[in-house]
């Protein structure tokens, strides 16, 4: 089956917005007495976690560690089967750390990762994704910071892919199937 572009659904204006908001949020859920460690989940997180770090205010310690997991493949649908590719390069023991992802859909990548991230001892540990497919969700998971909830469709743009393609794009858009 082949796929096109539609419709954009949220600008790169919309986003960016939303992502100052979402720093301001952690920002006053932080503030300067507590470091926190940024773990971006990649690929797709890439984009949407340099913009919300470069939001946070300097006198916020902040640490950057990067995660790669995948349950889709060039998929459309999630295959439910959890892979590590690149594990964290430093310890999360004893420290308050936020997971950063593109997005949330089935829940089952996520939950997953929360499990195996809570398993290192963090002192806290918070869930900031930008999209969620909360119609899709298969199993709860707990979603501290929301960019937006969008509807069931699939989306690629600012970081979001289908087989690798379209992740460039500043703006995000539906696929369309042909």
């Amino acid at each position: 089956m082949a796929y096109r572009l539609g419709e954009v659904i949220l600008s790169r204006d919309t986003i960016a917005r939303r992502v100052k908001e979402l720093a301001e949020e952690i920002a006053n859920d932080y503030g300067k007495d507590k470091s926190i460690v940024v773990v971006g989940i990649l690929t797709g997180a890439a984009f949407f976690l340099t913009d919300i770090v470069r939001e946070l205010p300097e006198d916020i310690d902040v640490r950057v560690d990067f995660m790669s997991v995948a349950s889709y493949g060039d998929n459309t649908e999630s295959s439910g089967v959890v892979r590590i590719f690149h594990d964290l390069k430093s310890s999360i023991e004893g420290k308050h750390v936020i997971v950063v992802e593109d997005i949330v859909d089935s829940g089952l990548t996520l939950s997953h990762l929360i499990g195996l991230l809570e398993g290192r001892h963090p002192e806290s540990l918070k869930v900031c994704v930008l999209l969620d497919k909360y119609e899709r969700r298969k199993t709860e998971v707990k979603v501290d910071y929301c960019g937006f909830r969008i509807p069931d469709k699939f989306v690629v743009g600012y970081g979001l892919d289908y087989a690798g393609k379209w992740r460039h794009l500043k703006d995000i858009k539906y696929v369309v199937a042909e």
